[in-house]
């Protein structure tokens, strides 16, 4: 494989005081006041909706994968909550996974795990990336769609929005619970998948990089912790794959199918190539 990257050279200040500011916004969830069973369910129940219905469903199954088909209106609501995960615009995240999986673990690839796991965890965020120019090639399936254009211009100003919404419900523990803290441990859950996922683990197939099942991040992430398995078949709507790989978000597309909702669904048959 071709070593180096080309995305080191120039670094992205907004994302890196953003990020700094999220990681100290944390630190307020140990003052005395702060914190509630409450706040705590609150973060629980958007991490859920944010990462397992958000992410792994929306943003990477349906939207980069194009591993199942719903109704637009489930689709955009999908949408919705990946914004709120607060992981940048739609656009960007479907455009760097969709160039991930056609570089994998080479220059091209905006996370590259052979640069070590600073870089594909967190590092790669901070320096430059692709333009929207640059990308378009690889989300013309969505680049034009109003909703998804909303979502990614106005992703911050949906996370505002959040906060005041929880403020109103539960002052300020609510709002460090279920914004900071929140963000924080999802953040890193779909990092690990990234970082962790391409160096730890294990590989039930021999595929051309270095990604590896985790089990503790298909916890953390709803089944996106077995990520060779992913690599293997990545058109699959389904990444688990024995039956003590435990992969929820593949059971919420099997209650989308009995409930109507899900068609088109996409298994481990045959690998596939990326989209975009």
């Amino acid at each position: 494989m071709t070593t180096g990257t080309i995305y080191a050279s120039r670094r992205r200040w907004p994302v890196i005081i953003t990020t700094v500011g999220l990681h100290a916004g944390v630190l307020l969830a140990f003052i005395p006041g702060t914190s509630s069973w409450g706040a705590v369910g609150v973060a629980l129940l958007l991490h859920c909706l944010t990462i397992g219905f958000g992410v792994a469903l929306g943003f990477h199954r349906l939207a980069s994968h194009r591993s199942f088909r719903v109704p637009k209106w489930l689709e955009y609501s999908l949408i919705f909550c990946g914004t709120l995960a607060g992981q940048g615009g739609v656009l960007g995240w479907v455009g760097y996974h969709r160039l991930h999986h056609r570089h994998t673990d080479q220059q091209l690839d905006p996370h590259d795990s052979t640069q070590g796991f600073f870089w594909s965890h967190i590092a790669w965020l901070m320096h430059e990336v692709p333009s929207r120019k640059q990308m378009t090639p690889h989300i013309r399936d969505i680049a034009d769609d109003p909703f998804y254009l909303f979502c990614h211009e106005y992703y911050i100003a949906l996370q505002l929005g959040l906060a005041a919404v929880l403020y109103a419900l539960g002052g300020w523990p609510f709002v460090i619970w279920g914004i900071f803290v929140r963000l924080f441990v999802g953040f890193h859950s779909t990092c690990f998948v990234n970082s962790a996922c391409h160096m730890f683990g294990y590989r039930n197939h021999e595929v051309a990089d270095h990604s590896t099942n985790c089990w503790w991040v298909a916890i953390l992430t709803f089944g996106e912790g077995w990520h060779n398995n992913h690599h293997a078949y990545q058109a699959s709507a389904q990444a688990g794959n024995h039956w003590w790989e435990i992969d929820l978000a593949w059971q919420t597309v099997r209650l989308f199918q009995a409930l109507g909702w899900a068609t088109h669904i996409k298994t481990m048959k045959a690998p596939a190539k990326p989209i975009g």
